[in-house]
């Protein structure tokens, strides 16, 4: 595995910024430490600043990277989905378009991740969360209600 870079950057309640920097072989479990000190240092709310009943309603401040991952984790937990089927889905929630190459990069950076596994030909190809992947990891790191 090749070394890797990873910057996180954290503002708290008082409006102190944290820049945290880590460098080499970045596994899941040295990850998951980088978000647990992200989260003692506040840059991680357990619950949105603006609640409402949709849960999408929050995803305002998200990129579209960040609404794919929510739109797998919400309608597809366990299921094969496809590019197309998410490109649906992400269309449908939150009433905007969404190239489907666009979708296809991001389900092959989760791929790249480990987040998902795919199968399939190149013209057909099928991903899912990949298993044992913590689902506390996605819910960390978008905040949701």
């Amino acid at each position: 595995m090749p070394a890797r870079k990873i910057r996180v950057e954290v503002f708290d309640s008082e409006g102190n910024k944290y820049a945290v920097a880590f460098e080499g072989q970045i596994t899941r479990e040295k990850a998951l430490r980088l978000l647990d000190l992200v989260e003692l240092l506040g840059g991680m709310p357990t619950e949105p600043t603006n609640p409402s009943n949709n849960p999408t309603d929050t995803s305002n401040g998200l990129s579209k990277y960040e609404k794919v991952r929510v739109l797998i984790q919400k309608h597809f937990p366990i299921v094969w989905f496809s590019s197309k089927d998410i490109q649906t889905v992400y269309e449908q929630e939150f009433k905007e378009p969404i190239c489907l190459s666009t979708v296809a990069t991001y389900l092959a950076r989760l791929t790249t991740k480990g987040i998902l596994t795919k199968t399939g030909a190149a013209n057909n190809l099928k991903y899912k969360l990949a298993h044992g992947f913590p689902q506390a990891t996605l819910k960390q790191q978008i905040p949701q209600h």
